[in-house]
């Protein structure tokens, strides 16, 4: 196994770099705080950088395999950031990555510090116990170098991973921690039955809704764009159809909007009339693939979908898809960062420009963060969410029906009797905690971006979780 913490890194010879990019935003932003230079530094700065090489045994060869783990701020303990496996995994992408973690979590009040991790490899070419082997060798070398831990590193899943990663991870710490009373809160995404919380599979797309829904709602900024207040009617397009890209066209449907492009890597497809997403979900898993849905038109290449006629554009693959090439041709009058990083400083430049309302990723899909957060006090305080109230509140709500209609002489229907009579459940409660976080963090980003008129919503977020950072490092009293 070989180890090292050295900024080198062959990716930095690439023509464009994500982690220098999330730095031109934040001193972009810093001009509006009022923090001195070493404590902007201090917050801009990757406090850990964690690069692995270890050798696991797949079929009758063995791969050595290069793994990542970045801490970007430990103002506040613990660390918080995803786990993806691709082979497009590199030191600056992580270091990004983990730098857009420290800034999400500051903006929606989640308190933990910035954390990113990352595996190169694909995993379709793996079988599932490959797989296994893989992601326990991983957790055991965080555990060894102090990287995971409820109190320390906290991750989750991300492109690539998903529960079944989680509770491997979980697992491995478990058995190397024996008699650790809170050890499943050391990751978080886990399956509900190893210490999930339910709500979580969807959290990052929900989120992405709310948001965008909260920037539909305030009728001063869609006037200005020429549209209608809320987000009924409105076109959508989303690119990719991942966990965040799937669930956000889910929930956009289910709020009104018409879905009428979708884009995967295989392609895109465009229909002004609207797209049934259950029925091209149910068309890829029969084909093979989005393209030839019945009634809509091909778009052979992907990135071109998101050029087509629209009033919301959702980018929930990977990082760079909107750049200096292509920004131009983009006709949304509201981009939804659903993926982090899809659109590069330049063309944040272009489209600012031509008036487009840019919700930047720091803070539209810190839904999965949020949720995140909740699973990991779950497991900290070892009960459920509405285990202690459930059948309270559907007690309290039984006796005030009956008095109402007692009064009134008048009987509730069955369904209005249900919906009042219902107690929250733990996703409820998620669905609510999530709901708040995303309508208050906008506001507070908004405010920031018409007091201190500043550019566009990108700088106003970096302000935001600037001054909420920087206030932690002060209280810190570390600058003697």
């Amino acid at each position: 196994m070989v180890e090292t913490a050295t900024a080198n890194s062959a990716t930095q010879a690439h023509a464009y770099s994500f982690f220098r990019g999330v730095e031109r935003n934040f001193d972009k932003a810093a001009q509006f705080t009022r923090f001195e230079k070493g404590i902007l530094e201090q917050i801009k700065a990757c406090n850990s950088i964690l690069q692995l090489k270890f050798p696991v045994r797949i079929g009758d060869k063995i791969e050595v395999i290069e793994a990542y783990r970045v801490q970007h701020s430990q103002h506040k303990l613990p660390c918080k950031g995803g786990i993806r496996y691709s082979m497009d995994v590199n030191q600056d992408e992580v270091m990004a990555l983990a730098a857009l973690m420290t800034y999400k979590c500051a903006i929606v009040n989640v308190p933990f510090g910035g954390a990113k991790g990352g595996i190169r490899i694909n995993p379709k070419n793996y079988t599932p116990f490959e797989l296994e082997k893989i992601t326990r060798r991983y957790a055991s070398e965080l555990v060894k170098k102090n990287f995971i831990g409820p109190g320390i590193d906290v991750p989750a899943p991300d492109y690539g991973t998903g529960a079944r990663e989680m509770s491997w991870i979980a697992d491995t710490y478990a058995s190397l921690k024996p008699g650790e009373v809170d050890a499943l809160g050391c990751v978080t995404g886990k399956p509900v039955t190893q210490g999930g919380v339910r709500g979580r599979t969807e959290a990052t797309g929900l989120g992405v809704y709310y948001g965008v829904r909260e920037v539909c709602n305030v009728a001063d900024d869609m006037k200005r764009l020429g549209l209608t207040t809320g987000v009924e009617g409105k076109k959508v397009i989303v690119q990719g159809l991942g966990n965040v890209g799937y669930h956000a066209a889910k929930f956009f449907s289910e709020g009104g909007a018409i879905i009428v492009g979708l884009a995967e890597y295989e392609g895109g497809i465009y229909n002004e009339k609207g797209l049934n997403l259950e029925d091209v979900v149910a068309h890829r898993k029969s084909t093979g693939s989005i393209l030839n849905f019945p009634g809509a038109t091909n778009i052979k290449v992907s990135a071109e979908t998101m050029e087509m006629d629209c009033d919301i554009l959702i980018p929930a693959a990977l990082e760079n898809q909107i750049n200096g090439s292509n920004a131009a041709r983009i006709k949304a009058k509201i981009i939804g960062e659903g993926a982090n990083g899809p659109l590069t400083p330049e063309a944040d430049e272009i489209l600012n420009k031509k008036g487009v309302i840019i919700v930047p990723d720091m803070y539209l899909n810190a839904g999965g963060v949020t949720v995140s957060y909740f699973e990991w006090l779950k497991n900290l305080s070892h009960v459920r969410f509405g285990r202690m109230d459930k059948r309270f509140s559907e007690n309290q709500n039984g006796r005030i029906l009956k008095t109402v209609e007692d009064l009134t002489g008048k009987k509730a229907s069955d369904i209005e009797r249900s919906v009042i009579l219902h107690g929250p459940d733990e996703a409820d409660l998620v669905y609510s905690g999530l709901e708040d976080t995303m309508i208050g963090s906008y506001h507070e980003i908004r405010e920031n971006l018409l007091s201190l008129n500043v550019p566009d919503m990108r700088t106003a977020a970096f302000i935001t979780a600037i001054n909420k950072v920087g206030v932690s490092y002060e209280e810190l009293g570390i600058f003697p």
